[in-house]
């Protein structure tokens, strides 16, 4: 059951010199819903006026979708185990750093989510399990060669 999911970025050099590197790297994310995203390099990567620290660069865009893919599973095991979720909030970090080859890439996604629960509290254990379960069945996190971990969860890894 393949499914395609799509997205334009749009760049455009507006009379800049280009090859002294000193163009815009601002650009824009249109997803098929219509919704347009200002995007930009990382402003580590990229000093301003050539990046936007007001626009999402696509390291934080991949520690957001490995964390919003997680919470989205999370809520739906959660559901089945007729928990009552209130609120979600992660408070996600990603490292990005040179593995041993020298290639630069997430070394780690850490994924610190403050869980509310109307009602019947999850044991310690339950809670760890919906995490691990979650982890298992996120696409995101399975695509990615990093380890990505729920702090205080442990270790997510396959």
């Amino acid at each position: 059951m393949a499914k395609t999911f799509t997205a334009t970025i749009q760049w455009e050099r507006n009379g800049a010199t280009f090859a002294d590197n000193r163009y815009s790297r601002v650009h824009e994310w249109t997803f098929d819903g219509g919704v347009v995203v200002p995007a930009s390099a990382s402003p580590s990567s990229v000093p301003p006026p050539f990046s936007s620290p007001n626009a999402v660069d696509p390291e934080e865009a991949l520690v957001a979708a490995t964390s919003s893919c997680h919470m989205l599973w999370f809520l739906w095991l959660a559901a089945q185990e007729g928990l009552i979720v209130e609120s979600y909030k992660d408070h996600a970090h990603g490292i990005l750093g040179s593995d041993e080859t020298g290639t630069i890439r997430f070394t780690r996604i850490a994924l610190r989510p403050q869980i509310q629960f109307q009602g019947t509290q999850p044991t310690p254990q339950q809670l760890q399990e919906l995490h691990h379960a979650a982890h298992k069945a996120c696409y995101i996190a399975n695509t990615l060669q990093c380890p990505v971990i729920v702090e205080d969860a442990g270790e997510l890894g396959a």
